[in-house]
């Protein structure tokens, strides 16, 4: 095996030394480290399905942090390791290091984070060759054999993917993630709509989404227009919807699992949602998205046509028509027109 790249990749002298004696036949273990909330997880999945094309000898152990295991694609590894995470704070520091070492040797060791425990991890446990995408270049040198680029600026699964890359593998695009699942059927078909995010500060206000939906509800008639509520205060529906009270395709719905939220989406023509990982699982079940963004959207967009982002001229909430009109342009490219088109 060798390096597929000439510029703009570190690596070690050992990572140099030691590529030319292996291939992707004779890797026997993977690990992969992705310790991120359910967005971000769920993203890892096409990183998952394409290492285990890439590497088809190769067991797959995927590193996961306590307090973040919801939506983890265990259904793509054949081992989970989980590291103690917010909740344990009676673990001593000799345990938690026993946790961190029972990731245990792999040839190959991706990690797909770089946060203080991804780097423990990491540090703690022994590889062959150790892959990772810091933002810093002293951490590529200090934890990794092999570090590729990082930028706000490209969409991360992209970014993650350049660490199968620099082996030559030859990904997918647009990316494969093999969600499980079946859509939701329902009498009409429907859009989603979720106003909830990790943090207030990443919400669109309320009133914007009971406008757009106003105007979307009216553009498409023969659709539901569903407020998918969150598990926050500020993700429920009440706000967006005292306003819509005459509008009778608007409504609200609720999925409490993983695998219900996933359905769901999955059955929608459309969701529309703040930066939030609800968009991340509509990404990977493969439904249209508008993502709805106060400032920096590339980390987190697709640039693929089923998915639009509506961004500001300036930090601070996006204009209700700039959201309707990348709404109605997703839509007109999957085929669905409304009443005006």
């Amino acid at each position: 095996m060798k390096f597929w790249f000439t510029k703009g990749v570190w690596q070690s002298k050992r990572a140099a030394k030691t590529i030319g004696s292996i291939s992707r036949e004779t890797v026997k273990s993977i690990a992969v480290i992705r310790h991120a909330a359910l967005g971000d997880m769920v993203l890892t999945r096409s990183f998952l399905v394409e290492a285990r094309r890439a590497f088809p000898n190769a067991s797959i152990t995927l590193s996961l942090v306590s307090n973040y295991t919801r939506g983890a694609p265990v259904d793509l590894v054949d081992r989970v390791h989980i590291v103690h995470g917010s909740g344990t704070k009676d673990v001593s520091i000799a345990g938690k290091i026993r946790n961190f070492r029972e990731l245990g040797y792999h040839d190959l060791v991706f990690d797909l984070a770089t946060t203080n425990k991804s780097l423990f991890t990491c540090v703690l446990n022994p590889a062959l060759m150790k892959i990772g995408f810091p933002y810093r270049g002293l951490q590529a040198r200090l934890f990794y054999d092999v570090a590729v680029c990082r930028s706000d600026l490209n969409f991360e699964v992209c970014d993650m993917l350049n660490m199968l890359h620099v082996f030559g593998v030859k990904t997918a695009y647009p990316h494969e993630y093999s969600m499980p699942g079946e859509a939701l059927k329902r009498d009409r078909p429907y859009m989603i709509y979720f106003a909830g995010a990790s943090t207030q500060v990443k919400c669109w206000p309320a009133g914007h989404f009971s406008e757009l939906i106003r105007i979307m509800a009216a553009g498409y008639p023969d659709h539901d227009h569903l407020v998918l509520e969150g598990i926050q205060h500020w993700e429920k529906a009440d706000a967006i919807m005292q306003p819509l009270a005459d509008t009778a395709n608007a409504g609200v719905v609720q999925a409490d699992t993983i695998e219900e939220t996933t359905a769901l989406i999955k059955g929608a023509d459309l969701v529309v949602a703040n930066d939030t990982g609800i968009r991340h699982v509509a990404i990977v079940a493969e439904t249209p998205t508008v993502g709805l963004f106060f400032s920096d959207p590339y980390r987190y967009w697709p640039r693929y046509d089923i998915h639009d982002v509506a961004m500001p001229a300036v930090d601070g909430p996006t204009e209700v028509e700039t959201a309707h009109a990348a709404c109605i342009g997703v839509l007109a490219k999957t085929g669905v027109r409304g009443r005006d088109a």
